[in-house]
């Protein structure tokens, strides 16, 4: 038989590959970067006290606690809790976080209604890919969550907006948004909203599920601070009182560590088949270990006593802030009380646009986030946001000192 050889061209050294925007997809490629990420950049230079960040304190982490919930876990479980897992997650874990959610107040739930995530934030992103498709609409307050638009935008959603007052969005509005854009779902953060720290009221709460069921639209109910409660009384929930209606997100992000990335998604069975499909094509399964540790730590009610060293210690963080805003801020500016959660939110006078100021604010040493980024429309460049948990006390009356020396030239 004739063997033929193959000449292989001689091959020039390759030029430099260069990716191009019609490399990606629109999605991709058109995301914006997380401001939040980006003033972070600054706010960790040396000496800056930073109250931007939405972060949970350092030092209450519960470090010890975590360390011997790790050994009995290796102990106990050894590789199997480091072997592939469900995808909806480690069972008795779903089973904790059901009796958790069914604790306060929502009808009684179980290990079959819970999807265990990574941070609720893939939660958002699962919502998103579950129900969203390019030109959808949702409606939302304004202002929202930040993280929650990134998700979203992800997958094209446009926004029907609906104001809000110092009782949370303003559900009476919302009929001729509802009927105009029929959108997918509404999105809202209805304790101790981020960024606003405004609690939605019983009453609102209420005409918010008559809507819902009225339209037949869903409700997104986004309960990362929920447990976080410093003053007045608790408030039903939103997934409490419209049950099946409700899709709510969780996280342990903010009760014991954002760095395990534990959240969850409390939903009825229906949409349960639709969102394990929707886990699987995004990660197969979240961090099997960390869901045994969390698990093992919490199961015997550590988390419950974590959960009041935290209020403890943010209550007076917020009370210290809100005294501080009082001593050093000019009276033109005004600001939320929040019952509960991370965040106060800064209106300074009409006109006045933060975002240039935050860069004084940097070399005054202190930072905080912009409001606009908030808004989907592009408004309230005259409000910014501003974190209480993750600083010392004499960090924040130094903080508030500085920032009032920057706003005092403006305002």
């Amino acid at each position: 038989m004739l063997m033929v050889t193959e000449t292989l061209p001689t091959l020039t050294p390759p030029l430099p590959f260069k990716f191009e925007p019609r490399h990606f997809s629109p999605f991709g490629y058109n995301l914006e970067s997380s401001i939040l990420r980006d003033i972070l950049k600054f706010s960790n230079q040396p000496g800056v006290i930073s109250f931007a960040g939405g972060l949970p304190a350092p030092e209450l982490f519960p470090i010890e606690s975590i360390r011997e919930a790790t050994d009995r876990v290796l102990t106990r479980f050894g590789s199997q809790a480091l072997q592939y897992g469900l995808s909806m997650g480690y069972p008795p874990l779903r089973e904790f976080i059901a009796e958790r959610v069914s604790r306060r107040g929502a009808a009684q739930l179980t290990a079959d209604n819970i999807l265990v995530t990574a941070g609720s934030q893939q939660g958002l992103d699962a919502v998103g890919r579950a129900f969203l498709d390019r030109g959808d609409y949702v409606v939302c307050s304004r202002p929202t969550y930040l993280g929650a638009l990134q998700a979203f935008n992800y997958y094209g959603a446009r926004y029907a907006l609906a104001e809000m007052d110092d009782q949370g969005m303003k559900v009476e509005t919302i009929d001729p948004l509802i009927r105009e854009h029929k959108p997918k779902f509404i999105y809202t953060v209805p304790n101790f909203q981020n960024p606003t720290g405004i609690t939605m009221s019983l009453l609102r709460r209420q005409l918010l599920v008559q809507k819902a069921h009225q339209f037949s639209v869903p409700i997104v109910d986004d309960n990362p601070y929920g447990e976080l409660r410093y003053s007045d009384e608790p408030v039903p929930s939103i997934k409490s009182i419209g049950g099946q209606a409700v899709i709510q997100l969780g996280t342990f992000s903010k009760t014991i560590s954002p760095g395990l990335r534990i959240g969850w998604v409390a939903a009825s069975r229906q949409l349960m088949g639709v969102f394990e499909r929707v886990k699987q094509s995004t990660d197969l399964h979240t961090n099997t270990f960390a869901q045994y540790v969390i698990y093992e730590y919490a199961k015997d009610g550590a988390l419950d006593r974590h959960i009041e060293v935290l209020k403890k210690a943010y209550h007076e963080r917020r009370d210290a802030m809100l005294r501080a805003m009082s001593e050093f801020f000019p009276d033109t500016i005004t600001w939320t009380k929040p019952e509960g959660g991370l965040f106060l939110w800064v209106r300074l006078p009409v006109g006045i646009d933060s975002a240039p100021l935050l860069p004084e604010a940097i070399a005054q040493k202190v930072a905080f986030v912009p409001g606009q980024p908030f808004h989907p429309d592009g408004s309230g460049k005259n409000t910014l946001r501003l974190n209480f948990s993750n600083a010392s006390l004499e960090n924040i009356h130094e903080g508030i000192k500085r920032l009032g020396r920057v706003f005092a030239k403006v305002a």
